[in-house]
């Protein structure tokens, strides 16, 4: 849910994913953890949303079904996935990577950068999302 801060969205994102993996299997060819190859799929599905969500004038929801699809979801717990998608593109991608319990190394793979360069982002993140939630009184 961290790419786009809708969890129907998020959902439907997932499950396409899946179909393209199933679709994609025959092409993988071994060069990395199949995991680091899926979130790639991922992260590359969830962006190519990202694009066409910006080509299109998005019409809000009206706020009582809003609040009917976000009451189970812990406030907290929202707060922490508007943080995250406030965040830019490539640490959105490396804090929801460290948060699903990715090695560090394959997020440095999927993402292009050196592990050392992927602890201190992951580091900073952290900070900036404990910074939030302080401002904003969550503890």
């Amino acid at each position: 849910m961290g790419y786009v801060n809708d969890y129907a969205l998020a959902q439907d994102l997932a499950q396409e994913t899946f179909i393209i993996v199933w679709q994609q299997l025959p092409n993988f060819r071994n060069e990395a953890n199949i995991s680091t190859w899926v979130f790639r799929i991922a992260s590359n599905n969830c962006l190519r949303q990202i694009e066409k969500q910006k080509r299109f004038q998005k019409v809000e929801m009206p706020k009582q079904l809003m609040e009917e699809n976000t009451e189970s979801i812990e406030p907290k717990i929202q707060f922490l996935y508007k943080c995250i998608s406030e965040l830019n593109e490539i640490d959105r991608i490396i804090i929801s990577l460290e948060l699903e319990n990715i090695k560090q190394s394959e997020i440095a793979t999927i993402v292009g950068l050196s592990e050392a360069n992927i602890r201190v982002k992951i580091h900073r993140i952290k900070e900036k999302l404990t910074q939030k939630f302080k401002e904003n009184g969550h503890k």
